[in-house]
C-alpha cells in the first residue's frame, strides 16, 4: 500500500491582545517572519527602473479640479469687487449730476436776488429766507466765483470787455457783469466780466547829469520877461527934433 500524503498542518495563532481567561493585556509576541526582512526587498531600483511609485500620482484630478476651482472663485471675486465699485461711481455721478440739474435751474433766482441786494431791496423776512436758500446751496456744494481784482482764467472767466492800464501786472478781473457757479468739480456758469490788461507806462525823464542846469534853463526863460526897456537915450541914440523929420 502506498503511503498517505500528509495533510498541511493548520496553525491557529491567538492574537487577541486580552487574555478572555484573566481579562489582562497579553504582551505581543515579535514573530521572526515580519522581523528577518526578505534578501532584495528594499534594494534600489535597478538600472532603467523608476523609482516613483506608479500607483501614487503627483497631483490628482481631485487636487487639480480644487486648484482650477479656487482660481475660478479668486477671478470672480475681484470682477464682484471691480463692479461694485464702479457701480458706486456711476451712482454718485448720477446723485451729483442731478444735484447739479437742480442747482442750474435755480441759478436765475440768485441773479435776482443779488441784484435785489444791491438795490436795497433785500431786506426784512425776505432776506432771510434768501440768506436761508443760500446756506443751504452752498452746504450742498454750490461755490460762486468771480471777483474784482482776481487774476483771469479763460476757463471759468467770459470776458465780454477789455481794457489796458499800467496798474495792474496782467490779465486781472476789474468789472463783474455776472457771478459764475461751480458744483464740485463741473463748472455750471461762466462768470461775465470785464478784463484789465497789463499796458507799459511812459519812462520818466532822464534827470541832467550838469547840477544847475535846471535852474540856469529856468532863469535864461525868464530873463527876456524880467528885463526892463531901455530908453533911447540909454541905448545910445540921439533923439531927433521934429525939423529933421
Amino acid at each position: 500500500m502506498g503511503e498517505e500524503p500528509e495533510e498541511p498542518r493548520v496553525v491557529v495563532r491567538d492574537r487577541r491582545k486580552i487574555d478572555p481567561v484573566t481579562g489582562e493585556l497579553r504582551e505581543q509576541p515579535v514573530l521572526e517572519e515580519e522581523e528577518a526582512p526578505v534578501a532584495g526587498k528594499h534594494a534600489g531600483p535597478s538600472l532603467g527602473e523608476t523609482i516613483v511609485d506608479a500607483a501614487v500620482e503627483p497631483v490628482s484630478d481631485l487636487e487639480k479640479q480644487l486648484e482650477e476651482r479656487t482660481a475660478d472663485l479668486q477671478r470672480l471675486q475681484a470682477e464682484y469687487t471691480n463692479y461694485r465699485r464702479r457701480v458706486d461711481r456711476d451712482r454718485e455721478q448720477v446723485v451729483n449730476a442731478a444735484k447739479a440739474g437742480v442747482v442750474g435751474d435755480l441759478l436765475p433766482l440768485l441773479d435776482d436776488l443779488e441784484r435785489a441786494d444791491q438795490h436795497g431791496d433785500l431786506t426784512g423776512a425776505f432776506k432771510a429766507v434768501a440768506d436761508k436758500l443760500v446756506a443751504s446751496l452752498q452746504r450742498a456744494g454750490l461755490e460762486p466765483f468771480g471777483a474784482e481784482g482776481e487774476p483771469f482764467d479763460p476757463s471759468v472767466h467770459e470776458a465780454v470787455q477789455h481794457n489796458t492800464s499800467s496798474e495792474v501786472a496782467g490779465p486781472t478781473v476789474t468789472l463783474v457783469m455776472r457771478r459764475g457757479y461751480r458744483f464740485g468739480d463741473r463748472v455750471l456758469r461762466a462768470a461775465l466780466v470785464g478784463v484789465t490788461d497789463h499796458e507799459p507806462g511812459e519812462a520818466p525823464a532822464a534827470p541832467s547829469s550838469v547840477p544847475g542846469s535846471a535852474a540856469a534853463s529856468a532863469s535864461a526863460e525868464v530873463a527876456p520877461e524880467s528885463a526892463p526897456e531901455l530908453d533911447a537915450t540909454q541905448s545910445g541914440e540921439l533923439p531927433l527934433d521934429e525939423n529933421s523929420r
